[in-house]
């Protein structure tokens, strides 16, 4: 098979000629392979290759749903035993788990050849990829631009033609975000479908989803047949769909009633062209015979950035002091992460508490939404991908923040209330790109990016759709039937076949 018959399959169909004979295994991965070589100096989203990890697999002589189809994974939650998850970070570059996670050992039971870990921003916090350990990763339709985050690496690999499909989660919007940058699709899953376990019960207080970015939707669905269940002991556990998902999109969709926003809920600029996505959706979605309407659900987005701000507030610090507890020292952090752990740490646990508490507002309102609406589509984000650097410290921040870092003020400052301004200041400057995602975190209800748009400077731009909790059978449905109105596999960015 030559590089250019690989990228006209996804996963589906390469596990299928696997199965028939057509290809090997070991032929699958050098293809990837090559490619991955071709690309990574230019992208940089490969953090670890793990060689022995894909010998193991190809020793087994992979069957399943995924047979012998490469893979590759976000260097985070998805443990492999033996070999560090570094989280982007320094400080956990000494830290090897020593059990495969849930993910990892269901992607490898279903067949997947799983090679390289993929880079992401220092914890998974920004909506960039720019980690300090391993640097940006750029987005394949233009380099200059970062491939979003958090799971950039993972999306600049299928957007390049590495894998058809890749490993990645969702805590704010990090598979839908890059997904969008990179005109992919990504489904973020309900709380609870995919198990976080062993290593790990609730990722941000269930606020994080396991998943892929993919180029069909049917291979999210079979994605999602392969990842979804809980294991033992898991915190939250979502109801079994009724028949697996990829069973699901051979059924006929009922008409729907969709609902479309293009505003920012943070009240912040969103670009013409991101608006135009949504509307030409809803277009498209109405010409098909689904009832449309604009109108959005009556929830407080400048409140949502405030628990979103919470949840960091009460999860970095804690996840640095774990990380001492094994070695790490403060250092090992990036400025940011630490400026933002002094403000955690002057967090009170009755705040927090309250903030928790706001989740269930935010997610009951969307219940009623949901009980005259079934769909409601927003932008994924509110510009194209981001050029690198776009969101970094001005001088005197940076300047500023070193200096309290390197005088020891940054702790008592944050206990007297005096960091709190800047910290929200900067927060909200970091969500402007994509203040439509992070609603579907909190409340736990499944989201997806659809690569429906690109701007006539040739870059993709997404829409997203979100829908009612445990209902990803819905979702998938209407992206498999906007996907054969509106084809996307075959619009590949030009460094995939081997251009740029």
């Amino acid at each position: 098979m030559r590089h250019d018959e690989y990228l006209r399959h996804d996963a589906s169909a390469l596990a299928e000629r696997v199965r028939r004979g057509e290809v090997s295994p070991p032929e699958l991965l050098a293809l990837a392979r090559a490619q991955a070589e071709r690309v990574q100096p230019l992208l940089n989203f490969i953090t670890r290759p793990l060689p022995e990890l894909a010998q193991a697999q190809l020793a087994r002589a992979p069957a399943g749903a995924l047979a012998g189809v490469p893979f590759v994974v976000k260097d985070s939650v998805a443990d492999v035993a033996g070999v560090p998850t570094s989280y982007g970070s320094r400080a956990f570059e000494r830290v090897v788990p020593t059990l495969h996670a849930a993910v990892l050992r269901r992607l490898l039971d279903a067949g997947a050849v799983v090679f390289a870990k993929t880079n992401l921003p220092e914890l998974g916090l920004k909506g960039v990829t720019d980690s300090r350990l391993f640097g940006p990763v750029s987005n394949p339709w233009d380099p200059a631009r970062n491939a979003g985050g958090s799971s950039g690496g993972s999306a600049a690999a299928v957007a390049a033609g590495v894998v058809p499909m890749a490993g990645g989660n969702d805590g704010g919007g990090s598979l839908r975000i890059p997904a969008a940058a990179c005109g992919l699709f990504a489904l973020k899953p309900s709380r609870g479908r995919i198990s976080n376990g062993p290593g790990l019960g609730e990722v941000w207080f269930g606020a994080c989803s396991e998943g892929v970015i993919s180029r069909s939707v049917r291979d999210s669905a079979l994605a999602l047949d392969v990842l979804c269940g809980a294991e033992p002991g898991d915190p939250f556990v979502a109801a079994a769909p009724a028949e697996p998902f990829v069973a699901a999109l051979n059924r006929p969709l009922p008409r729907l009633r969709v609902a479309f926003s293009t505003a920012s809920p943070l009240g912040t600029p969103v670009d013409s062209q991101a608006v135009a996505a949504v509307v030409a959706a809803a277009r498209r979605l109405e010409a098909l015979g689904h009832r449309v309407e604009e109108k959005a659900p009556a929830i407080d987005g400048a409140a949502v950035a405030s628990c979103y701000l919470a949840l960091y507030a009460a999860q970095i610090p804690a996840v640095i002091a774990w990380a001492r507890s094994q070695g790490a020292v403060d250092t090992d952090f990036e400025p940011l992460t630490r400026v933002m752990a002094a403000y955690g740490r002057g967090f009170g646990a009755g705040a927090l508490t309250l903030s928790l508490g706001q989740w269930n507002v935010f997610a009951r309102t969307l219940a009623a939404f949901f009980g005259q609406h079934d769909v409601w589509l927003t932008p994924t984000l509110a510009q194209p991908a981001l050029l690198h650097g776009a969101l970094d410290p001005k001088p005197a921040e940076a300047w500023a923040s070193s200096m309290l870092i390197a005088t020891g003020l940054l702790g008592p400052l944050a206990r007297l209330g005096l960091l709190g301004a800047t910290v929200e200041r900067l927060f909200i400057q970091n969500l402007a790109p994509y203040p439509f995602t992070q609603l579907a975190n909190l409340a736990g209800v499944p989201a997806m990016n659809l690569p429906l748009h690109w701007t006539p400077e040739g870059l993709p731009l997404g829409v997203q759709a979100v829908g009612r909790i445990g209902d990803e059978a819905t979702l998938l449905q209407l992206a498999a039937e906007l996907e054969a109105d509106s084809p996307w596999f075959d619009r590949l960015a030009p460094i995939a076949r081997g251009a740029g």
